[in-house]
């Protein structure tokens, strides 16, 4: 009898943010005994013991995928080296554009030892061609469907170089998401659960609606419901509601919440602010267990909502629908994006103005990521304005708000990075974040961690940038880009 196939799959941390709280800058100094690495270092050892982290959802589905000799497991490399000490028969790497350079360094010391390689993930369904000298295999687009396709081929040794779908999978067929390859207490919780893919609106810095399609894809709602009993049953921890808008579909919302209202969990979710005048499914929300909601406010500037094809949610409205959302007994995470096209110096004010009035629970200042196959990355290329090389999109990384990548319309860049370190300086401070957590509407714990835990990372944003001032020139990068 043949043995089974051992199939790997890898999740690689990103270089700050919850996964880090790292230094760009100081930390790669070499020789650097600094207090500010050393309490870096101390800090991030603290987020990885009160387990900020969740599962990747990715591999979890496909991890659930079961074939007759095929055995698979999950690496997450936040919390553990890969192991080079066991024999992998297909080591498969999800690949996110700001992580490209380490999955692509990953899989080569991989297939130097003669282990497959199989890359897949949003870089590699953006831009395939710039992957194939460093896999054996790619898998383009949502993978659902396409994995067991890769695992019935590896059984029979008639795997294929590409495997690509011509078509979004049908997700009201069914497809039970297992935790079995998942160490339980690693996550602060391992309750995650999607309810469906894709989005109707066309916002130009991001890309979920170039990955997954502009039309809303559903899954049952009874199959969702079963999940959730069953999650329940091995982890009684908070659920997250993966989906980028929970409220998109406020029919099939209100229907799903309903019936999860009678398995009394707790949960938290992303919505849009439309949800503070859908006052039935608002109800039903707080009544089926949400505790807490991340919003995209964005930005409050007209002139930003339209240069930025932000157009869902009137500016005007988002104070009263915050206040109605929060007076359910929700506690909300506002994000915002500072440095848009329409933004000034004057900016900073209104948006302190707004967390004032509205008690924003914990506010989230970004800074605008030209993220490689979206539309904003091909306008500002287009205008000369990023600050990496255009013509190598592994030059683009995710940090916490700790690096330029673009310059801003309307504000000099050294005017840029003091104004935003002033704006998360006021927002951000010890006697602040306290006070946030003890009136949040729900949830107070994880608010207060919530804020202290960016009270520390705003502080390294803050640093970071100065460092990038200091050390980098930040010239317009104008180059042409290959088509």
């Amino acid at each position: 009898m043949h043995s089974s196939k051992k199939v790997l799959l890898v999740f690689l941390p990103s270089e700050s943010g919850v996964d880090g709280a790292r230094s760009l800058y100081s930390e790669n100094e070499k020789n650097n005994n600094s207090i500010f690495s050393w309490f870096n270092r101390s800090f991030r050892t603290i987020i990885k013991q009160s387990q900020f982290a969740i599962p990747p959802l990715s591999l979890m589905i496909l991890s659930s995928i079961e074939l007759e000799g095929i055995e698979q497991s999950i690496c997450d490399m936040r919390f553990e080296e890969f192991p080079f000490n066991k024999q992998w028969d297909l080591v498969g790497i999800s690949v996110q554009t700001g992580m490209a350079k380490k999955a692509f360094a990953l899989a080569d010391t991989l297939r130097s030892k003669s282990i497959s390689v199989v890359l897949g993930g949003p870089h590699v369904t953006l831009f395939a061609e710039s992957c194939r000298s460093h896999a054996d295999v790619l898998v383009l687009g949502e993978a659902d469907d396409l994995w067991k396709e890769v695992l019935t081929d590896l059984t029979t040794g008639t795997i294929k170089p590409l495997y690509q779908s011509e078509s979004f999978p049908d997700l009201a067929h069914s497809r039970p998401v297992m935790k079995t390859s998942l160490i339980k207490n690693r996550y602060f919780t391992t309750n995650l659960i999607q309810t469906g893919r894709g989005c109707q609106h066309s916002c130009d810095f991001c890309n979920v609606h170039v990955l997954n399609g502009h039309s809303l894809r559903r899954r049952a709602i009874s199959d969702i419901v079963a999940e959730v009993a069953r999650f329940k049953a091995n982890d009684h921890r908070i659920f997250f509601f993966v989906d980028d808008s929970i409220n998109a579909d406020p029919a099939y919302a209100l229907e799903l919440f309903r019936q999860l209202t009678f398995l009394k969990i707790r949960w938290f979710g992303q919505a849009t602010t439309t949800l503070g005048q859908q006052h039935e499914l608002l109800e039903t929300f707080a009544r089926s267990g949400c505790q807490a909601l991340l919003v995209g406010i964005e930005s409050l500037e007209p002139n930003s909502r339209n240069a930025h094809k932000k157009n869902q949610n009137k500016a005007g409205e988002l104070s009263l629908a915050i206040k109605t959302i929060r007076n359910s007994g929700i506690s909300l995470y506002g994000s915002f994006i500072y440095g848009l096209d329409g933004d000034t110096l004057d900016t900073p004010a209104t948006i302190l103005d707004f967390i004032s009035d509205t008690r924003l629970d914990v506010p989230g200042i970004n800074i605008l990521r030209p993220i490689p196959g979206t539309r904003v990355f091909e306008r500002l290329r287009e205008e000369g304005r990023l600050l990496f090389d255009p013509l190598d999109i592994t030059a683009y990384r995710y940090t916490f708000g700790q690096e330029m990548l673009y310059s801003p319309k309307n504000i000099p860049l050294d005017a840029f990075i003091e104004s935003y370190s002033a704006l998360t300086r006021q927002i951000f401070t010890m006697k602040k974040s306290i006070a946030r957590g003890i009136e949040a509407p729900s949830s107070k714990p994880a608010v207060l961690l919530f804020n202290l835990f960016y009270t520390h990372l705003y502080s390294l944003s803050r640093h970071d940038l100065q460092q990038q001032l200091k050390k980098k020139p930040m010239e317009k990068t104008i180059l042409p880009y290959a088509e």
